[in-house]
């Protein structure tokens, strides 16, 4: 049975993060999953990093998330610390914190290359599994698989959850080949 207590973490170096880490949260929502959602910044806030891994473990969650834009150290800092599976979400970095307004919103110079490589390039010992760049709802589903080799009901779940996916995508296939490619286009994406 799962246990009523957050079992993964998820972990972000800002708050400006907070708008692509969601999708994680949100994916273990619908799965019944409590987490522990917190901002820490590996580099503006080093001792909180060392205090949420002791604290992770110390509480018994099973998978932390980790987001980060930028130099991207925090999934691999994180896992320095800890034997507990390491999901890093490389973020491609914006400024939403400008009192300009035009200066609001405009990307990294390296469109998240930058954080998925620091995060997908860590040295031997450290593991981090690493997804796409903002996907970070990939990132609750492969928490999600992780906790399913111990919970069976989760792993049921899974798969139910596949089998929606490959219905859908077949019931688009049947509508698309009824109307035409064109009609299905125009209907779709008004």
């Amino acid at each position: 049975m799962v246990p009523k207590k957050p079992l993964v973490g998820i972990i972000m170096g800002s708050s400006s993060d907070s708008k692509v880490m969601h999708s994680a949260a949100q994916i273990l929502d619908d799965f019944g999953i409590l987490h522990d959602d917190q901002i820490v910044s590996a580099h503006r806030t080093p001792t909180k990093l060392e205090e949420y891994a002791k604290y992770a473990e110390k509480n018994g969650l099973k998978v932390i998330i980790a987001g980060a834009g930028g130099s991207a150290h925090l999934p691999g800092m994180i896992a320095a610390h800890t034997v507990i599976p390491v999901v890093g979400v490389p973020i491609m970095v914006y400024n939403d914190k400008s009192e300009k307004k035009s200066e609001r919103f405009k990307f990294s110079a390296f469109g998240g290359m930058d954080s998925l490589l620091s995060i997908v390039e860590m040295p031997n010992g450290s593991p981090v599994a690493t997804v796409g760049i903002n996907k970070a709802a990939n990132a609750g589903l492969y928490a999600l698989k992780i906790l399913g080799s111990e919970y069976p009901e989760i792993r049921i779940k899974l798969k139910k959850f596949k089998e929606r996916q490959h219905q859908a995508v077949i019931s688009e296939s049947n509508e698309m080949k009824k109307t035409g490619l064109v009609k299905f286009v125009q209907k779709k994406f008004r």
